[in-house]
């Protein structure tokens, strides 16, 4: 699978992490791993308000294409960990230790990473 084959949500949460200056994004493709969900996103935050700005940002965006989430997990003011549990996708906003701590990349090894192309590229295709 490559970006410009992803469903436009997760096109859309991709540009909404990358617009806070989100790092390290990654997006991992669940579905033939028989997993509760088919893909997770996952990005790192620096500070506690730049990961509730990345996850509100998410959610923001999300919402204006109609697309709400099912939960959201994680304190809105001092979280290392926001969760917003969207149903067939997963998005995961960690602060650096928090994601090292988890190491979810280690965890779902055997889920293919998807082909992110630079901020900007996803949004046009």
């Amino acid at each position: 699978m490559t970006a410009h084959s992803l469903r436009p949500e997760l096109r859309c949460a991709v540009e909404a992490a990358r617009s806070r200056q989100a790092e390290e994004v990654a997006l991992f493709d669940l579905r033939k791993l028989g997993a509760f969900t088919d893909y997770f996103l996952i990005c790192t935050g620096f500070s506690h308000p730049q990961i509730r700005a990345i996850s509100d940002a998410i959610e923001e965006q999300l919402a204006k294409m109609g697309v709400r989430h099912a939960r959201r997990e994680g304190d809105r003011r001092s979280a290392d960990w926001v969760l917003l549990d969207y149903g067939s996708f997963v998005v995961h906003v960690f602060a650096e230790r928090a994601r090292l701590h988890y190491d979810l990349e280690r965890l779902w090894r055997a889920a293919p990473r998807v082909h992110l192309p630079e901020s900007g590229a996803a949004a046009s295709s």
